[in-house]
């Protein structure tokens, strides 16, 4: 019978209300084809039961039944043989002769064609007298002697004998009886009455085979009423059995009907099912809509959620949890929570929150593809025993980054404010304390005051100017520019300087015809801020070359110096903000340590990028990568 089941495939059959009526019966809109009942089930113990017995006793009839058949006919024949035996005895004992006699032969010939037996007479030292399947004395004389026959040597001693075997006169199997003729005491011969057992075995092997038939047909026949009695018998069982393991397998909709007019057992217990699943079917709705409201609450979280429980197997997490922590949530459930999330200081706050039954908190490094740090908090959750604890991650990596970046920042641009104010300070008090009245000191200081005030407004430029690139309050307007233009013109703006510290400024772009998709003041202000960091680290004689190329969709543009080269170590932070290889010579040199932040971030805005090679007395190349113009 098809069991109902939610997701099974659809099999609605129809039901005769009398039958439904009479049965208890499992209903539902759909129902899962499997077989008519279990195999291990009740059913199976009831039919083999009355299918076992019922054979048993038929197949015991019909063997009884045929046994006593060939008993009774082996008695007719024994019956048959003896009474042949007998009669022949009184008849020719009279007469009975002491050699083969023809008149004898002959009279025995009819006698045993009347009865329909073979007779055969023999004298006591075992010599064939006359035999009534033979045609005359020569033959009979022929027989050789039956002294040695069982069934003679039984009746010279005892009065008659039987035996069964096959006979080598003949050559076919026969039935013997022999019976001792007796005269004035003395005993004178046997009579020896035989019959083929052929005909009376041919006769039991028909009868077998029909009653065997018979007999099978109505084993057969009472396995299927068996069949009947026992679906019948656990019918009801089956079903209430069927909607109990469809209630405890979640498919609620499952009911059984309630036959009108019976108030057994088997209805009471239908009608409790029926209660059951309702209730279960409500509270499955209820609970459903509960969790799906929290499941939707959690996955929505940007904090990470994990719940363990008293034992720190992983009963739960979010997918906040599975992205920041790098594991799959739908793989971790039931497994040790530092299986999951290899990191013991997150054990130890789950582990204090167990112990103590109060929430626990502390602070972790995770270090996977890249480190983050997470504030921990560890509820147990309501119970007795302690269940397990929820654990609520929040992710402070990027607070900490920013606070930490704040803190430098404020200690660099302290640092970097601090020198030219405290030269100007300095100067300033001297002038104050009567170096001014000196034309040639005061003139000095003044000098030094300007200079230092200059690099105070290039710095605080600087920082306004990465602020709002930053920020893109100053959206770039990127349009086709000429490269060679761009370069040419900031060439010459650093002619002057290359050639106050006696620095070869050369450019080798000139093809016009490059253009490069970006904006130009952008584009300017990069190419400024690096052939002004080539020219100043460049040493007298030294050269300074501006080139370029065009490598498929992206244009290239390299200023190469021929200074002392920066170690391979600075090169991952040479475009942070304030960072210096040689911080003395730097701010001799009037650096901001601004440029190349700005450099990099003007560049990534133009969806560019800038990469340097360089090595220690061998020069540096920094290359600016920007998309070429769309033509």
């Amino acid at each position: 019978m098809s069991r109902i089941c939610g997701d099974g495939p659809r099999n609605v059959r129809h039901i005769d209300p009398a039958r439904r009526a009479s049965r208890l019966e499992p209903t539902s809109p759909q129902r899962e084809v499997q077989p008519p009942f279990p195999r291990s089930g009740l059913f199976w113990k009831l039919l083999l039961a009355f299918a076992l017995l019922s054979v048993t006793a038929i197949l015991l009839l019909t063997w009884l039944f045929s046994n006593a058949y060939e008993a009774l006919l082996e008695r007719e024949q024994s019956e048959r043989i003896e009474s042949s035996a007998t009669a022949a005895a009184e008849l020719l004992a009279p007469r009975w002769p002491t050699a083969p006699d023809a008149t004898i032969q002959a009279e025995l010939r009819r006698l045993g064609a009347a009865t329909g037996v073979r007779l055969t007479l023999v004298a006591p030292d075992g010599v064939v007298l006359a035999d009534s399947e033979l045609k005359d004395v020569p033959a009979v004389e022929a027989l050789e002697n039956h002294a040695d026959r069982t069934e003679i040597v039984a009746a010279l001693k005892n009065g008659d004998g039987i035996a069964r075997r096959t006979s080598p006169t003949i050559g076919a199997r026969y039935r013997y009886y022999a019976k001792r003729v007796d005269r004035d005491g003395e005993p004178i011969g046997v009579v020896r009455a035989a019959i083929p057992t052929a005909p009376m075995l041919a006769e039991v092997d028909g009868l077998n085979r029909w009653v065997w038939t018979i007999g099978g047909l109505l084993a057969v026949a009472a396995a299927v009423v068996a069949y009947w009695v026992a679906a019948r018998l656990t019918d009801p069982l089956r079903s209430l059995a069927q909607t109990a393991e469809s209630l405890a397998a979640g498919r609620y909709e499952q009911r059984m009907p309630m036959p009108a007019g019976k108030h057994d057992e088997l209805t009471k217990l239908a009608a409790s099912l029926n209660e059951v699943g309702r209730r279960l079917a409500q509270r499955e709705v209820q609970l459903r809509s509960t969790s799906q409201t929290q499941t939707t609450v959690l996955e929505a979280m940007t904090e990470s959620v994990i719940a363990v429980d008293r034992s720190e197997k992983v009963l739960f997490a979010n997918a906040s949890a599975a992205r920041a922590l790098g594991f799959d949530a739908s793989r971790v459930e039931g497994h040790p929570l530092l299986e999951a999330v290899r990191s013991h200081e997150l054990r130890a706050v789950v582990q204090q929150a167990l112990r103590s039954r109060r929430p626990s908190s502390g602070e972790i490094t995770w270090r996977g593809k890249s480190q983050r740090i997470f504030d921990v908090l560890a509820t147990p959750l309501p119970g007795d025993p302690l269940p397990g604890v929820v654990v609520v991650l929040r992710d402070v990596s990027e607070v900490k980054r920013l606070e930490q970046m704040r803190q430098q920042f404020i200690a660099n641009v302290s640092h970097e404010l601090k020198t030219p104010l405290s030269s100007i300070k300095a100067y300033t008090e001297t002038l104050l304390g009567g170096a001014l009245k000196d034309p040639v000191h005061g003139q000095r200081f003044l000098e030094r005051i300007d200079e230092q005030a200059s690099r105070l407004h290039q710095l605080i430029m600087d920082m306004l100017s990465l602020a709002r690139i930053e920020s893109s309050q100053a959206p770039l307007e990127l349009t086709n520019v000429p490269l060679a233009r761009v370069v040419q013109r900031t060439v010459v703006d650093h002619e002057r300087q290359a050639a106050s510290k006696e620095v070869i400024l050369e450019n080798r772009f000139t093809d016009s015809a490059v253009m490069v998709r970006a904006d130009e003041e952008a584009l300017r202000q990069i190419l400024n801020n690096l052939i002004d960091n080539a020219v100043k680290y460049t040493p007298a004689g030294g050269r300074v070359t501006v080139s370029g190329r065009v490598d498929d969709a992206v244009v290239l543009c390299e200023v190469t110096d021929t200074g002392p080269g920066i170690p391979a170590e600075h090169h991952s932070r040479l475009f942070e903000r304030f960072y210096r290889v040689d911080k003395a010579r730097s701010r001799e040199l009037g650096g901001t340590g601004l440029g190349l932040a700005i450099v990099k971030h003007l560049t990534q805005a133009m969806g560019g990028s800038i990469e340097v090679s360089s090595q220690v007395g061998m020069g540096s190349t920094f290359t600016v990568r920007l998309p070429a113009a769309n033509g």
